[in-house]
């Protein structure tokens, strides 16, 4: 890594475009207010759902909120809200990310690549670049909050982030089953070992209703991800349920359409989760 302590002088041209690429990542995050790892350590969690819908429920509140798909081999963000084409470009060396609504801007990978199901073979070093390039070239502007979907485990994208925004709070994502709170638990352990700020453990696919009978049926355990928060020492900051209609949309690419839908279940638990997200400011 090309890096310059603070005693030392930059030598090489790669020590300048580090030192520039830095000086532009602190401006860029000095005008963003709260900056979230949405993070699990087993895929399959709807960790990309979770960070997306909570980036839609904030910004339907009126704050002023960016969602960043730093899952480079699996970006699922534009799937999910349908986003198309590239970021938008604004005078010379201004890029910006793609305003999804008034509140809402996205920027992701795939949005550079001209084919979706093209595969991103990368080793460590070009996907450490790609993320701080992201942080330091895309103009966000004036937000709220910065959501950053992570792929699952504990490997190069987290840990770049983590050091490239110090100030990051993860946000843990799990299902009730314990083959994915043992991987949750790695991922507890991973940010106390970086530093990184734990907000708290989302358990997701919490029960299921029963569309005939209004029974609640349990398909992946039940209270696993509350048992493990108190062991942990970490706060459980919503319970989500499996809700079709969610599924529906989110493979339409309408993830959003469900925000109208007051009368779910799946909506109550997420202004619960905003709410949780909120005060864990306070």
């Amino acid at each position: 890594m090309n890096s310059c302590s603070r005693e030392e002088k930059p030598s090489t041209p790669a020590d300048f475009e580090r030192l520039e690429q830095d000086r532009l990542i602190q401006e860029n995050l000095q005008r963003i207010g709260r900056k979230i790892l949405v993070m699990s350590g087993k895929g399959g969690v709807g960790k990309s759902t979770v960070a997306t819908y909570l980036a839609l429920r904030l910004s339907a509140r009126g704050h002023r909120v960016g969602l960043l798909d730093v899952d480079l081999h699996g970006p699922s963000i534009p799937h999910l809200v349908d986003v198309h084409g590239g970021f938008e470009m604004e005078g010379e060396g201004i890029i910006r990310p793609c305003a999804f609504s008034q509140n809402l801007k996205v920027a992701s990978l795939e949005m550079m690549l001209g084919d979706r199901d093209a595969a991103v073979i990368w080793r460590g070093p070009l996907k450490i670049s790609a993320i701080r390039q992201f942080i330091s070239d895309i103009t966000w502007g004036e937000l709220d909050f910065l959501i950053a979907d992570s792929p699952p485990g504990t490997g190069d994208e987290p840990l770049t982030v983590a050091q490239t925004i110090p100030e990051a709070e993860a946000l843990v994502v799990t299902t009730p089953q314990e083959i994915s709170l043992a991987d949750v638990r790695k991922s507890i352990n991973f940010c106390r070992q970086v530093g990184m700020k734990i907000l708290g453990v989302v358990e997701n696919m919490s029960g299921f209703s029963c569309p005939h009978c209004g029974k609640e049926i349990n398909l992946f355990g039940k209270g696993g991800g509350e048992r493990m928060s108190k062991a942990m020492g970490v706060p459980l900051l919503g319970q989500i349920p499996i809700e079709p209609k969610m599924v529906e949309l989110a493979d339409a690419g309408k993830l959003d359409a469900l925000l109208a839908m007051d009368e779910l279940e799946v909506n109550r638990a997420y202004d619960g989760l905003v709410d949780a997200v909120l005060k864990g400011n306070a």
